[in-house]
């Protein structure tokens, strides 16, 4: 079987950090994690009592937790990790091919030629797939309409949660996605759960898409309330709030408020667990 490398690129505050995954087949091995800038940075990173936790944020679409998240990372110069632009950038790949979801079998085999990179930038982070950028592309209204889809297939969720789960060996992560809490990092410090209104996550969506022509507020809203459903019913992973989760609803707080808070909730773990 074809192998190949993977890697996922993301920024703790100016330090680089490359993660290098092997994909053979459905099996992923962890290689190596490489710290650029600042070598000091190594010592610090790899024990769990180096003053770094890791953070889980979970929610449906629109709750605006890649906002929060990334917003967080940087405050904490943590590095952010976006799961839900793994499974966007496979879908898009995916869509791309003609191969549909009902098409198990034919999924799998394809990811096995599938590389994605996590680019942080000034403008934000870059989404790769085989060294091209679909930043904009895996934010269509296509694609979001059918992530869920190619989400509920477990083989899929399986390599991509094993390559989250080593992303976040060295702590001082901060991840989101609708499963983080529950599967992914079911050990992380501090787990976030975000929700808002559906009319409130529909509006927030169709300020980030009003460059897409033929897009309406009323499409925005049904697309979230029909994703909303299925990460709910599926069957592997659904979408539910851990029970150590804190609860936040962002519907009537700014990204700084809840980003404010979330970081205060973050010292105050560490601060108890120093006493």
């Amino acid at each position: 079987m074809e192998s190949r490398w993977s890697t996922f690129r993301s920024f703790a505050s100016n330090h680089v950090v490359w993660y290098n995954f092997h994909v053979a087949g459905n099996a992923c091995f962890f290689i190596e994690t490489v710290f650029f800038e600042e070598a000091s940075l190594l010592a610090r990173t790899t024990s769990s009592h180096n003053g770094k936790i890791n953070i889980a944020i979970d929610g449906p679409a629109g709750a605006g937790k890649s906002t929060i998240a990334r917003m967080v990372a940087n405050m904490l110069s943590y590095v952010y990790v976006d799961t839900g632009a793994m499974y966007r950038a496979a879908t898009w790949y995916l869509k791309n091919r003609g191969i549909e979801p009902e098409e198990v079998n034919e999924v799998l085999h394809t990811v096995q030629n599938l590389g994605i990179e996590l680019i942080p930038g000034e403008d934000g982070q870059q989404v790769h797939v085989n060294g091209q950028d679909v930043t904009a592309e895996i934010r269509s209204l296509t694609v979001s309409s059918q992530v869920s889809r190619y989400a509920q297939i477990e083989g899929l969720r399986t390599w991509l949660v094993s390559l989250q789960r080593q992303m976040a060996l060295r702590k001082g992560v901060v991840m989101d996605g609708r499963d983080i809490g529950t599967t992914v990092l079911p050990d992380a410090e501090v787990k976030i759960y975000m929700t808002a209104t559906v009319e409130e996550r529909a509006r927030r969506r169709f300020n980030e898409m009003q460059e897409q022509q033929g897009i309406t507020l009323e499409m925005i809203a049904r697309d979230i309330a029909e994703r909303d459903r299925l990460d709910q019913e599926r069957e592997v992973s659904p979408l539910r709030q851990a029970e150590d989760a804190i609860l936040l609803d962002t519907t009537h707080l700014t990204p700084q408020e809840v980003a404010n808070r979330i970081v205060s909730l973050s010292r105050t773990y560490w601060e108890r667990e120093q006493e």
